[in-house]
């Protein structure tokens, strides 16, 4: 097991009961640098006092180390084929619907209507199926989104070294990859077969990306899969060991809840809005500088608060179905999950824009990523 995993392990179990003081939240909240105790300590405050207390402190963080520069960016869904079993996924394998992926004629006329609306950062993803979105396909999509936008990152199964190598050389700068659980015996109850069953190979994933070339990467559990406290103490020092090893790299860290994907699947725990913002604000206090990713999947009001508080990047005007931006398509049949905030680019940039922040497209400048 990664030792973070270790780490992680040994803190829930010891401070798992422990609620700190106020007086201890105060002299926690003073310190430049977080322990590892502080943030377990943190974790466990629910005092809205405390809270608060919390999100003033963030803020700061956010603004000194990010300015109020807000990144944008949408997924591209160019297959849903999976050979997975994923109990709680809207494009498991045994789910019976509709099938596709996109020509390559199809991924540029999708990537020419998102950069119609103004999107110029865009993540490619699959299903998990070697065959159907195997990684030539995957390759030549990649080739063809480097020549239409500014930044093109991955949220494809896990691959090979060798592989986010290739990728890396036709320009691709970032990896999406969510753990889903970091608890392995959830993990393997969720997934009861297919190649994602493999905990150890997608754990390190994001590891094999970030040696092969690429500049980002984002991590984090699925939560309601699992103990969402635990979850996000484990994807907190996962994000610290990969800034720790990479340090030239950005790493930004993403907690997506639960949204219901068209499965009988009921999740063990439910998350509450402010159970959801400590736990992102927390992600700040300990990690200053990593980067806080916010999806759709959130509804338009949380959304529109939290960015004025820690996250530094968002999805608009997000599709989750295959082909969804040239077509129109049911959304909440053929989508892998529910999205709540279904605001238009525009009308998510003119909200920047009202709060005083700066609504960016892209993150790094072509040719100059290796740099």
């Amino acid at each position: 097991m990664a030792s973070f995993l270790e780490e992680a392990e040994e803190l829930f179990k010891e401070y798992k009961e422990y609620i700190p003081t106020h007086k201890e939240v105060c002299d926690i909240l003073d310190k430049e640098f977080l322990s590892k105790e502080d943030l377990i300590k943190l974790l466990n405050v629910s005092n809205k006092e405390d809270i608060l207390l919390m999100v003033k402190k963030a803020q700061k963080l956010t603004r000194e180390n990010f300015g109020k520069v807000i990144l944008l960016y949408a997924p591209l869904y160019i297959a849903n084929y999976c050979q997975n079993g994923c109990v709680y996924c809207g494009f498991s394998c045994k789910k019976e619907y509709r099938r596709e992926k996109l020509s390559f004629e199809g991924i540029e006329n999708e990537l020419r209507k998102m950069k119609e609306e103004g999107i110029d950062s865009v993540i490619i993803l699959t299903g998990e199926d070697r065959i159907n979105s195997s990684v030539e396909y995957i390759e030549k999509a990649c080739e063809i989104a480097v020549n239409i936008m500014s930044e093109v990152s991955i949220e494809v199964y896990p691959l090979y070294e060798e592989e986010y190598r290739r990728l890396s050389n036709v320009g691709v700068i970032g990896i999406t990859l969510y753990q889903e659980t970091y608890q392995k015996e959830d993990y393997e109850k969720l997934h009861p077969f297919g190649p994602k069953k493999d905990f150890e190979f997608r754990l390190n994933a994001p590891e094999r990306a970030l040696k092969s070339g690429f500049h980002e990467a984002c991590i984090g559990p699925l939560l309601g899969l699992s103990h969402p406290k635990k979850d996000v103490l484990c994807a907190i020092l996962h994000a610290e060991y990969l800034l720790e090893k990479f340090p030239k790299t950005e790493i930004s860290i993403s907690f997506p809840r639960f949204r219901s994907a068209g499965t009988d699947f009921m999740p063990l725990y439910t998350v509450s809005d402010k159970e959801f913002i400590k736990f992102l604000i927390i992600a700040r206090l300990y990690l200053p500088r990593v980067g806080i990713v916010l999806s759709t999947r959130e509804n338009s009001s949380l959304r529109d608060a939290l960015i004025d508080v820690c996250v530094t990047k968002i999805s608009a005007g997000s599709k989750t179905t295959v082909g969804g931006y040239a077509e129109e398509k049911d959304e909440d049949s053929e989508a892998q999950f529910e999205v709540e905030d279904r605001r238009s680019v525009s009308e998510v940039v003119d909200v920047i824009i009202k709060k005083g922040l700066r609504p960016e497209f892209t993150n790094w400048v072509k040719g100059v990523k290796n740099i």
